[in-house]
């Protein structure tokens, strides 16, 4: 395994992120602790969560992610200081007010509300990295190609660094982060953050993979010029890259499939036939398609961590193994040409 610097920060963490959002859905907690076990025995140091998770979420299923790895840490405390937890704060949205009685979005009271109970489910005293979850006015974000103006937003950056820092006073959270965020946003965040001598946001977990590489049009730039590295979610553009969708025999258990509805900006055959040139490349080159576009993630400047996503072990070790991966010139330079003939149609 490899490590890097969390941001500014005197926490390494792996370069590949276990995603544990099936876990509570897809996978049951037995399943989870497997999963934890494996990526920790490969040197993976570094957990993605959110309070919203599992995913799809629904009254019944949200906090049952934290829950599974709070379930993981009670039987090994003694393992917690060896791991990194990330977790995230709720954006505002309608269809998941089932989660607090408080309108979702960065209130002060929200956030602290949030993070105690993500507190409780993990059974941990202490979350490394506090996220939020997207922005709390609209943008183009999920999959919206174009930025469309909309008006009633209340400016709460400023208000928001101070409940967070207060959370880092207390010991509650160490770091905090972004995340579905925009140049724009970051920037502001950030100035609002300098001018209360803040440390500010250390990271920034957006979508990136070889379908949505829009992350470089803008936000590269501020990324590497403002210290605050990605954590790419969806490496697999949720498994489209792998090549499975490209088989004959279909799994309609397959997340893409299953929940098909939820996740728009993956079909169509603009996306179907793009992927399928990248995952013909990697079978001409003798490496799985899996990890050829997991490899080009691990390795792009801005990145701190690549989040992996698994359903069963076979598929957590092929994703993990990426690390060993390195791809030329050559290959970098075909896989440009793909991009270049139909770039980000899964934005």
């Amino acid at each position: 395994m490899r490590y890097r610097s969390l941001g500014n920060t005197d926490l390494k963490v792996s370069i590949i992120c276990l995603g544990t959002m099936t876990y509570g859905e897809q996978n049951t907690e037995k399943e989870a602790h497997e999963q934890i076990n494996f990526a920790l025995e490969k040197g993976v140091n570094f957990l993605d969560t959110a309070e919203m998770y599992a995913v799809p979420s629904n009254k019944n299923s949200q906090g049952k992610t934290e829950e599974c790895i709070g379930s993981w840490i009670s039987k090994n405390h003694h393992k917690r200081q060896d791991i990194i937890i990330a977790t995230k704060v709720t954006g505002p949205s309608p269809g998941l007010q089932y989660i607090s009685d408080i309108p979702l979005g960065f209130s002060k009271a929200r956030i602290l509300e949030a993070v105690d109970k993500s507190l409780e489910r993990l059974h941990t005293d202490y979350i490394d990295l506090y996220q939020l979850h997207w922005p709390e006015r609209k943008s183009n974000m999920f999959g919206q190609r174009d930025y469309k103006h909309y008006g009633g937003w209340e400016n709460n950056f400023e208000k928001i660094i101070d409940t967070l820092e207060e959370l880092k006073k207390s010991g509650k959270i160490r770091h905090y982060g972004l995340s579905n965020e925009t140049s724009w946003g970051v920037m502001k965040n950030q100035a609002y953050a300098e001018s209360k001598q803040a440390h500010g946001y250390i990271s920034i977990q957006n979508a990136y993979n070889l379908l949505n590489r829009t992350f470089e049009i803008n936000l590269a730039e501020v990324s590497i010029r403002e210290g605050i590295p990605l954590l790419a979610y969806s490496p697999l553009g949720m498994g489209m890259l792998s090549g499975k969708y490209h088989q004959q025999d279909l799994n309609f258990e397959n997340r893409l499939l299953k929940y098909k509805a939820r996740f728009p900006r993956y079909h169509g055959k603009h996306v179907f036939e793009t992927a399928g040139k990248y995952v013909k490349l990697a079978r001409e080159i003798g490496i799985s398609p899996t990890q050829m576009a997991l490899a080009f993630v691990n390795d792009r400047p801005f990145i701190c961590s690549n989040i992996i996503g698994a359903t069963t072990i076979n598929q957590l070790k092929e994703n993990i193994e990426s690390v060993d991966v390195k791809l030329d010139k050559s290959v970098l330079e075909q896989i440009d040409i793909i991009h270049n003939t139909n770039p980000n149609p899964a934005p």
